[in-house]
């Protein structure tokens, strides 16, 4: 029988929280860097570039890689012959780990979690309570496999039940491009077939914790079915052109993992699950000799790459801009932002509509006036940062307040993540306004382009309180123009066709 310490396992699921939060796997790093090496589209070469330099960045500094620091899953498979030596649950143990892990001084990891899902929605605090999924089975030991997922790539999960003769690569084809960039692309495509629905889920999330090698199974050739797919759909999702960020390009899926599972003969369930550009996973074993050990990053396993402004790129003054000159910026032009932005999320909209709905006047310290509102929650600061690290969220939630903003506050632009829907476009265009994109999965990098940040007003809101940012050189990619031209519709038509007229000449 062997005996698990308690305190081993707690703190094992805390340092292996922390280890994840600013340590990339390096399967994911050498995967990025290969298709960062064969890109052709500038805009998303240079997107990669920034996600890689980010992840060193991160590393060295022990700081999250993305400021969405996640929502814990947890994949226990317990030995039979294993007893914890508590009377606590395994759901108390692994929350006290989830909480230690967010709360650590050294490096505060975002909360992200909020109960009363259809309610009050009222932050946790901790980041608390996990997601557990455990199995018992034979042996002396623990596996554990853990990983921190971002509320970007999870909300592009899709589901579909199919019938037994249809073809799951044309469901996968026909869904990624509804997927957009919110999840952050080039990452790894998790799939699971089979089961029930409920299983069918837990499988595709369950295939993202597992390695990357789709370029040993492209030299060795498939060995089954479920190999044959994982070609298949790798090379078509690749030949959409959606590429880094969906800015178009050679590279839209690192990786396709799938899980499969006998279903019923009536059935065909599927489900795919996306691992972002800030993949988060790890996986450890306690055997009761002592808690786990996870050995530092080393300087060389990430590339050397630096990413420097070109000679098109723009530094823009954004105190007293004008409209005459963000009518200037072109689609796919990169701009160094300096002055100082506001920030905004999905509750502070809510609270800014409420206000503007009951003719209140906003908070002191917010007036949107010729200023950008920049969609992020970023993680809380230590010593000698103006903020922590503070990477785009996925724009497209904010798109139902859009046209308030532009109409009622005075608002010129928006930086944030990937596409705006079509409704959201025409009013940009309508007010003359502009869309720009900063690159999701590169938080500390952005995060050293704030020198000042304070909360202007919704302090009691956490991460998504509204921020005062004064910015310097923040690199940005003009996504939508004042004309309504945006990038991830021309990008990713673009490459997907070139891609093809590639393909008929070979």
């Amino acid at each position: 029988m062997t005996i698990i310490n308690s305190q081993d396992f707690i703190s094992s699921i805390a340092d292996s929280l922390q280890y994840i939060s600013y340590t990339h796997p390096r399967d994911f790093i050498l995967a990025l860097n290969r298709a960062y090496q064969r890109e052709e589209n500038q805009a998303s070469k240079d997107a990669m570039a920034q996600i890689l330099i980010n992840s060193r960045m991160a590393a060295m500094g022990q700081r999250p890689i993305c400021q969405d620091t996640g929502i814990v899953t947890v994949f226990l498979k317990v030995g039979m012959n294993c007893r914890f030596d508590t009377s606590r649950d395994i759901q108390e143990l692994v929350d006290e780990g989830v909480r230690q892990a967010y709360l650590n001084p050294d490096n505060p990891l975002r909360a992200s979690v909020v109960a009363d899902p259809a309610g009050k929605r009222l932050n946790t605090r901790d980041n608390t309570p996990a997601v557990i999924y455990t199995e018992l089975v034979t042996g002396n030991s623990i596996d554990i496999r853990i990983a921190a997922k971002g509320g970007g790539s999870e909300n592009k999960s899709h589901f579909v039940t199919l019938n037994p003769s249809d073809s799951i690569v044309d469901w996968v084809v026909r869904t990624v491009p509804s997927m957009g960039a919110g999840w952050c692309p080039p990452g790894i495509l998790g799939i699971g077939i089979g089961g029930t629905v409920d299983k069918a889920m837990v499988l595709a999330k369950e295939s993202l914790m597992e390695p990357i090698n789709i370029q040993e199974l492209m030299a060795r050739g498939p060995a089954n079915r479920v190999e044959e797919l994982r070609l298949e759909i790798y090379e078509k999702v690749n030949e959409l052109g959606i590429g880094a960020q969906g800015l178009g390009g050679l590279t839209t899926a690192l990786d396709v993992k799938i899980l499969d599972c006998p279903t019923h003969a009536a059935s065909l369930p599927v489900a795919m699950i996306p691992n972002c550009a800030a993949t988060r996973h790890i996986h450890f074993t306690l055997d009761g000799s002592g808690p786990a050990q996870f050995a530092p990053p080393r300087l060389e396993d990430w590339p050397e790459i630096k990413w420097e402004a070109g000679k098109g790129v723009k530094r823009v003054q954004l105190d007293g801009i004008t409209f005459k000159e963000t009518a200037s910026w072109r689609p796919g032009e990169t701009l160094l932002l300096n002055g100082t932005i506001l920030t905004g999320r999905d509750a502070a909209h809510r609270r800014i509509q409420s206000l503007l709905n009951t003719g209140k006047p906003l908070p002191d310290g917010v007036d949107f006036t010729g200023k950008f509102i920049y969609y992020v929650g970023p993680v809380d600061p230590i010593a000698g940062e103006a903020v922590g690290p503070a990477g785009p969220t996925t724009s497209t939630r904010m798109d139902k307040y859009t046209e308030m903003m532009l109409s009622q506050t005075g608002l010129m632009g928006m930086i944030g993540k990937s596409e705006r829907g079509d409704a959201t476009i025409d009013s940009i265009r309508r007010h003359g306004a502009v869309y720009l994109m900063a690159v999701g999965g590169a938080a500390y990098l952005v995060s050293k382009s704030i020198k000042k940040a304070r909360v202007v007003a919704f302090e009691d809101l956490g991460m998504e309180a509204i921020y005062e940012f004064e910015v310097q050189d923040m690199p940005v990619t003009v996504a939508v123009d004042s004309r309504g031209e945006s990038v991830h519709k021309t990008g990713p038509a673009l490459w997907s066709q070139k891609i093809r007229d590639y393909r008929e000449r070979t």
